[in-house]
């Protein structure tokens, strides 16, 4: 950088347990410029950056255990289908039985009502 006709160099250099920002004019002595850095703003952004962090993280976590229960959710609603189309057919095969046998039922009764005769053996018309 230069500003009139003068060549600046601007570095960060710890000074005194401290980060400061140091300005050499020309190949001159190191000036102290400002103080930009200090070890209790940078602990301070250290904590800042882990709270970013385990914030993130745990709205990750928070974002994972909300797909869990939608998937969950799914999965019981899908499950909750198959077993009423699972008791829809047992039902059906229950009924489908019980008329099988009542349908044998009557064909028995239709065939011993066939073999007796319509008439009474003493009317009139049977004699």
């Amino acid at each position: 950088m230069k500003k009139n006709g003068l060549r600046f160099n601007l570095t960060l250099r710890p000074l005194g347990g401290e980060l400061h920002l140091i300005q050499c004019v020309n190949g001159g002595h190191p000036v102290k410029f400002s103080r930009v850095f200090s070890e209790q703003k940078a602990r301070k952004w250290m904590w800042i950056g882990l709270g970013v962090f385990v914030a993130l993280q745990i709205y990750f976590v928070q974002e994972m255990l909300v797909a869990l229960m939608l998937f969950t959710g799914l999965f019981v609603v899908c499950a909750l289908a198959v077993l009423v189309l699972y008791l829809i057919d047992r039902a059906s095969r229950w009924g489908f039985a019980v008329a099988g046998h009542q349908a044998k039922r009557a064909i028995t009764a239709a065939e011993e009502i066939s073999k007796k005769q319509l008439r009474r053996p003493r009317s009139e018309p049977a004699q």
